[in-house]
């Protein structure tokens, strides 16, 4: 309508509504990606959500900005403060009743500047023994008066927000009924009595001095223990001397009536209820300015606030999640932005989890089934990828690649790499040129949809044991990426193309062990010593007899050649240069395997003398392969070996 007028701005109302939703599947392969490249898969998990999927927005950079705000509560200002305010008036209350004093002329005047000459240096006890003074000059008295009345509205004022107007009216009354109340209510909650009405009952009659309304008799509990909290964390904060002069302050403030009691069991209480709290943890804060006793605690309750909330946002402990932290607290410190910025997290998080993604075990979180599939596909694409321009993809969906001709053929696909059916492909060629109108008779042009390509036997099985090495040498020469990537990828080919065979993957440093896809994953390099291919070779062997009918394959990746062996009790021996009798019971379980039929290639990273001369010798006993890839062409290598010596050797 003419003369509105619209006015556009920043979206201030919480999450952006037009801001698009994370892409879980991006994320799980940023995560992969850095699998693949031989980080740790738990580091990989853990810095998705630390660092935030895009923007840097993560938990780190929150617990920058409560850290950041921490240092400055700290530079805030001096904690003693109330000692120096009432050191302050004091010495204003003394000049003015000396000024009043010096009018007149008679002896009391000149005993009275005599006694107060003689008061001792400590606040307290000046404030002490003026409490019966005759003050001659009524500045001075209002002023003394305001040092304890001050004192008392702030000590109680801290502890209820809701107290300041009563206390500013010097009627205490109300005050010490609804202390009285709150006692008996947090005493009947802590003997874990129903507190449901009786809570009900006390906001009813006391609800003005808790304008943060609590909803239940915890959140109460909570609010009052932070402060009582930060109260105690006050006085831990001081030296010994600041401490006993705010003490002796305080008690002559709250005076000998009930409040001081009151008070002292409304604390006890508290900290029984919540003894989690940090009640006795002292700081050493500094700034230019001296803060009041309500200042000083708020400023020690902002830094107790920070550093539960640091905590929280640190994630450290087994089994924590983002529901662990407390969004209320992070926008109550940090803003609505931040608290945003958890949400989405959050939702991330949660979306890792519905959707399949990851999974918690009690060290967290952790890639799932799926998410490992995903992650051998992207292993398995990158390692063809590579492939693509020199063999194609080996997708072997026929019912052979090798062996005898059965006397079938079939289309030809792209990624196939068995021998074509010549006189086919000539035919399909011929017969198209026919059907065309203007076909001449010669020169017959071969087109892509003319080949076929002859089908043969395939072996219906292999059993095929990929034995990785898991020495630190691996990690320290960048290959350890390379190798997780290729047995992730064999992994994936032999469940999808291949799912009729046995793949067992088979990681040694010390000592051997068998891993599954998902152990593949996650597991770290360690800094123990030994490259113990026996111990490999024998639980190879193993799993190549519960395959009797499988053609047998063992394919080595290994940068060193063998220093660990097993004895006779299962224990590892370890020693470099390589005991003799360390080579010979390698050696044995080589030629086992060869008894059994198995072939065995071997892939050798690196320029090790004494690894390529051993190598060379059992791929001599055994018959087979021996191969010397970069770490980057890993991968291309055992996936083309695999394929190919799976085809069979024998025939049974």
């Amino acid at each position: 309508m003419p003369g509105n007028v619209f006015r556009y701005g920043a979206w201030r109302d919480g999450p952006d509504p037009l801001a698009p939703p994370y892409d879980v599947r991006a994320a799980v392969d940023a995560m992969g990606e850095r699998v693949l490249r031989g980080d740790s898969l738990r580091d990989a998990l853990r810095d998705l959500i630390r660092r935030g999927p895009r923007d840097g927005r993560g938990l780190d950079s929150l617990m920058d900005r409560a850290r950041r705000l921490r240092r400055e509560a700290l530079r805030r200002g001096n904690l003693d403060g109330a000692v120096t305010r009432a050191r302050q008036m004091l010495d204003q209350a003394l000049a003015a009743e000396r000024d009043a004093l010096a009018a007149r002329q008679d002896d009391d005047a000149r005993f009275n500047e005599a006694m107060l000459d003689s008061l001792p240096a400590s606040v307290s006890q000046a404030v002490s023994e003026l409490s019966g003074y005759d003050w001659t000059s009524d500045d001075a008295r209002q002023i003394y008066q305001q040092i304890l009345a001050g004192l008392r509205q702030e000590v109680v004022a801290q502890r209820f927000a809701g107290m300041k107007q009563a206390l500013q009216e010097g009627d205490l009354s109300d005050v010490s009924a609804m202390l009285d109340d709150l006692n008996d209510l947090l005493g009947r909650h802590a003997r874990g009595e129903d507190t449901t009405d009786a809570f009900r009952d006390f906001m009813e009659r006391h609800g003005r001095f808790f304008p943060d309304n609590p909803r239940d008799v915890d959140e109460l509990i909570d609010s009052l223990a932070r402060q009582a909290a930060a109260a105690e964390r006050l006085m831990r904060s001081l030296s010994p001397q600041q401490r006993e002069e705010l003490e002796q302050l305080m008690r002559q403030a709250l005076g000998d009536g009930p409040l001081r009691g009151q008070l002292a069991q409304l604390t006890d209480n508290l900290r029984t209820l919540r003894p989690n709290l940090n009640w006795g943890r002292g700081e050493r804060m500094r700034g230019p300015g001296d803060l009041g006793y309500g200042d000083a605690a708020s400023a020690l309750g902002e830094i107790a606030d920070l550093d539960e909330l640091i905590e929280q946002l640190g994630q450290d402990h087994p089994g924590a999640t983002l529901d662990d932290v407390d969004v209320e607290a992070v926008e109550r410190q940090l803003g609505r932005g931040a608290a945003d910025d958890l949400r989405r997290l959050r939702e991330l998080e949660r979306e890792l989890r519905r959707q399949g993604w990851v999974q918690r075990d009690a060290d967290g979180l952790t890639l799932s089934p799926k998410a490992l599939r995903r992650l051998g596909q992207t292993a398995l694409s990158a390692i063809f990828s590579d492939i693509a321009g020199r063999r194609g993809e080996h997708d072997m969906r026929d019912a052979g690649a090798a062996g005898d001709l059965i006397g079938s053929s079939r289309r030809w696909e792209f990624g196939d790499d068995q021998p074509l059916d010549v006189v086919r492909t000539i035919g399909n060629a011929v017969r198209r040129r026919a059907a065309s109108a203007s076909a001449a008779t010669l020169p017959v042009r071969l087109e892509p949809e003319d080949f076929e390509i002859a089908e043969t036997e395939r072996r219906a099985s292999a059993a095929v044991a990929l034995c990785v090495d898991l020495s630190y040498s691996m990690y320290a020469d960048g290959r350890w990426g390379p190798m997780k990537q290729t047995a992730l990828a064999l992994s994936h080919l032999v469940a999808t193309r291949f799912p009729q065979d046995a793949l067992q993957i088979v990681g040694f440093g010390r000592y051997a062990q068998t891993l599954s896809q998902g152990e593949l994953a996650a597991i770290e390099p360690t800094i123990e010593k030994g490259t113990n291919l026996q111990h490999a070779l024998k639980i190879a062997g193993r799993h190549l007899r519960r395959h009797p009918g499988a053609e047998p394959v063992v394919l080595v990746v290994t940068d060193g050649e063998p220093t660990a062996h097993l004895e006779e009790d299962g224990e590892a021996v370890f020693w470099w240069p390589p005991l003799a009798e360390t080579v010979q019971a390698t050696v044995r379980e080589v030629d086992q395997l060869t008894r059994y039929g198995a072939t065995l290639n071997v892939f050798m990273l690196g320029e090790d003398d004494g690894l390529r001369r051993f190598v060379g010798a059992i791929a001599q006993r055994n018959g087979g392969r021996v191969f010397s890839p970069d770490a980057a062409d890993l991968g291309r290598y055992v996936i083309d070996d695999y394929v190919r010596a799976r085809r069979g050797r024998h025939s049974h």
